[in-house]
């Protein structure tokens, strides 16, 4: 990988926040924990130098990685090309920022499979669920602070928006720790494995997405505050969010992080009700 950087003229970039896997273990091991299957469609964001695209590539059936690097997504090509030249019919490359891609080349994605720079990795993980329902399983490697609040559960004192956003989607479960010495140039934080599995049976609700989203970001804007006081703009005044939490049977002095998706739902619905 590092001679491949070199070729390139590539380094690692603060900015995009890149950290490019250099541990051949490391990346067998996360296509392992993803459980990726031969006939899988894998979708990998961020492929940097292609590491963990090559172990993807011996493992699935098609991989389309998605690249915003100018000069990472011209040569990613080349380099599938020159290591698996069998393999290099069973991959795409889309150069673009993953936060706006809406639709993929090839066949439908099942699997979601990227080491994300953590500064984007809330975002890009939430956009790629919403637009791409046919990922059934994703596995990310994210900076453990970020891989923490992913999977915490209510009550957790990291439990909050992404917690929320990501199990509308999904079960979501920490899937191990990564060292930082796998990483070139090292960062000087841990990583860790998220692993979500998206719900068979969506929430049942008649609220949609976005209105549970909204009452989401509203309860943890303000986290001291109780539900009732934090819901206020929300609902248009205290008392009218008073009335909607009372009717989705949930104290007005209950905080964000004690609820689970499921409450957040039925705040949503009963302000819909009472509109």
């Amino acid at each position: 990988m590092r001679e491949l950087a070199a070729a390139l003229g590539v380094r690692p970039t603060k900015q995009r926040g890149q950290n490019f896997v250099i541990d051949a273990n490391t990346v067998r091991r996360i296509v392992r924990t993803a459980g990726v299957r031969p006939d899988d469609v894998v979708v990998e964001v961020g492929p940097g130098l292609g590491s963990l695209t090559l172990a993807l590539l011996e493992a699935a059936r098609h991989v389309t990685a998605v690249e915003i690097d100018d000069i990472l997504a011209a040569a990613l090509p080349r380099t599938v090309e020159a290591r698996m030249p069998d393999r290099a019919a069973h991959f795409s490359l889309v150069h673009a920022d993953a936060m706006r891609v809406q639709e993929l080349p090839g066949p439908t994605p099942t699997a979601l499979v990227a080491n994300l720079p953590y500064n984007v990795a809330v975002p890009v993980l939430l956009h790629m669920l919403e637009h791409f329902p046919t990922i059934e399983r994703t596995l990310i490697m994210v900076q453990a602070e970020v891989a923490d609040r992913l999977a915490a559960a209510p009550g957790n004192k990291v439990y909050g928006v992404p917690s929320v956003k990501a199990n509308w989607y999904a079960e979501v479960k920490r899937a191990g720790a990564i060292g930082r010495n796998v990483f070139w140039p090292a960062p000087n934080v841990d990583s860790g494995l998220v692993s979500l599995v998206r719900r068979t049976e969506p929430l049942t609700t008649t609220a949609s997405r976005t209105e549970v989203f909204a009452v989401v970001d509203a309860a943890f804007a303000q986290r001291r505050k109780t539900l009732r006081a934090a819901l206020a703009g929300w609902a248009g005044s205290a008392p009218a969010a008073e009335t909607a939490l009372v009717a989705a049977g949930i104290s007005p002095r209950a905080r964000g992080e004690s609820l689970t998706v499921e409450e957040f739902a039925r705040i949503a619905e009963s302000k819909g009700a009472h509109a």
